[in-house]
């Protein structure tokens, strides 16, 4: 039977009918890991607790023969039963409990009316223990149950069978008082853990956001590309008639359907991008930006501080505008990133035409930590990716010895 889960409040389980369906260990799943996911901090926990099992079991076994004369075939099994599961309380408290709180019982009636307590005082430490475990992998609703089985199936009948009601009532507040602050523990961790869940979360969300934003960006970006070819065409097509003398019906019949087909393609291309630009309209209207404005990013990004050295190697050539976009994008969100992680650091941008694409490459030599993401940085990379997937390019980034980023791309001209 497994156990009740502290998040999922929908499938708790009752807790008098898991005592009277399960009373061997079975397989607990605390909603909270109780112990520490390193192995080396798990060993000590593990051995404090195998001490306190052997103590606790021997000591019951002990003070039951010598102090209560209990028949050694009766004080074996009782103190067992009473102490032994706890060894195992820290992965499964609530069958450690069922196993303890029968052993408890089952002593009432073997030594009733013989003594001030029935149960050996390692008997009672070792409940105690259990009763924290319980109270920090259970759920409330489940600890409150324990809790009430505990006193009434347990204290109970022990006081009814000659244990004094005033000590009765100090042993129902040291389990309430055990199990309350078994809850207290287990909440703070459990809510360490769900925010933890969710720090997690939220960094998901804001690269899955930067990967749509930057998409989106990319698409409109494109959009003024495609329109300006199209429209090119649409003219071409429509001039080309009066151009040619003497042109034949059935090209000039071939340049109407050009025309006609670039223009419902630009047509196309606007309206599905038109919600795109609904947001910032005016913006984008604004020409792409190329490798032509390289000055002007270091520029600007001198202003900020930045020591930038521009090189321009090979022969340039007239570059197609997602390249030359993406090619300035890459450079921008480079010294942006140098920017705000390398403050005051020396920037060495390379821009080189090779045969059949173009390098770019975005040096510097501040010492900065890697922006992983988990302060919000790392975004600009996931851009720079998408930019250069699209175009069927490469990109690589990451530190460089002895210190600094390095920002490498390689773009094909595609023609």
């Amino acid at each position: 039977m497994n156990e009740p889960h502290r998040p999922d409040a929908g499938g708790r389980h009752r807790l008098l009918a898991g005592v009277a369906s399960a009373v061997v260990p079975g397989h607990d799943d605390p909603a909270v890991p109780l112990l520490p996911g390193r192995l080396v901090l798990r060993l000590p926990i593990l051995a404090v607790m195998l001490a306190m099992t052997i103590g606790f079991t021997a000591g019951s076994i002990a003070i039951s023969i010598a102090v209560y004369h209990v028949d050694a075939g009766a004080a074996w099994p009782l103190g067992v039963l009473m102490a032994t599961p706890l060894i195992f309380a820290v992965r499964w408290p609530l069958a450690a409990w069922r196993i303890a709180a029968i052993g408890l019982l089952a002593t009432v009636f073997v030594r009733h009316g013989t003594g001030f307590m029935p149960w050996p005082v390692t008997a009672i430490l070792a409940l105690v223990v259990i009763l924290f475990f319980a109270g920090i992998g259970c759920d409330r609703q489940t600890t409150v149950g324990v809790g009430a089985v505990t006193i009434v199936a347990v204290l109970l009948p022990a006081v009814l069978l000659g244990m004094p009601g005033w000590f009765g009532i100090i042993l129902a507040g040291i389990t309430a008082l055990a199990l309350t602050f078994g809850d207290a523990v287990g909440g703070r961790r459990s809510a360490e853990e769900e925010l933890r869940r969710r720090e997690e979360q939220h960094r998901q969300d804001l690269a899955r956001q930067a990967v749509l934003e930057e998409r989106a960006r990319i698409a409109r970006e494109l959009h003024d590309v495609v329109a300006h070819h199209m429209s090119v065409i649409a003219m071409q097509a429509e001039a080309a008639p009066f151009k040619i003398p003497d042109l034949p019906d059935a090209a000039r019949e071939t340049f109407g359907v050009v025309r006609d087909a670039a223009r419902e393609a630009l047509t196309e291309t606007r309206r599905v991008v038109g919600l795109l630009r609904s947001d910032d309209e005016g913006a984008e209207r604004a020409p792409s930006p190329g490798l032509d404005r390289l000055d002007e990013l270091a520029a600007a990004a001198r202003n900020s501080g930045l020591s930038v050295a521009t090189v321009v190697v090979g022969m340039p050539r007239q570059l197609d505008a997602g390249v030359d976009l993406s090619a300035f994008r890459i450079v921008q969100e480079s010294l942006s990133n140098a920017a705000r992680y390398a403050p005051g650091s020396r920037v060495h941008v390379e821009i080189k035409y090779g045969p059949e694409a173009l390098a770019v490459t975005v040096d510097d030599d501040g010492p900065r930590g890697v922006p992983d993401g988990s302060q919000g940085g790392g975004h600009g990379l996931v851009g720079m990716r998408e930019r250069v997937t699209m175009l069927g390019g490469t990109l690589s980034a990451g530190p460089r010895a002895p210190a600094g980023w390095s920002v490498a791309a390689e773009l094909p001209y595609g023609d």
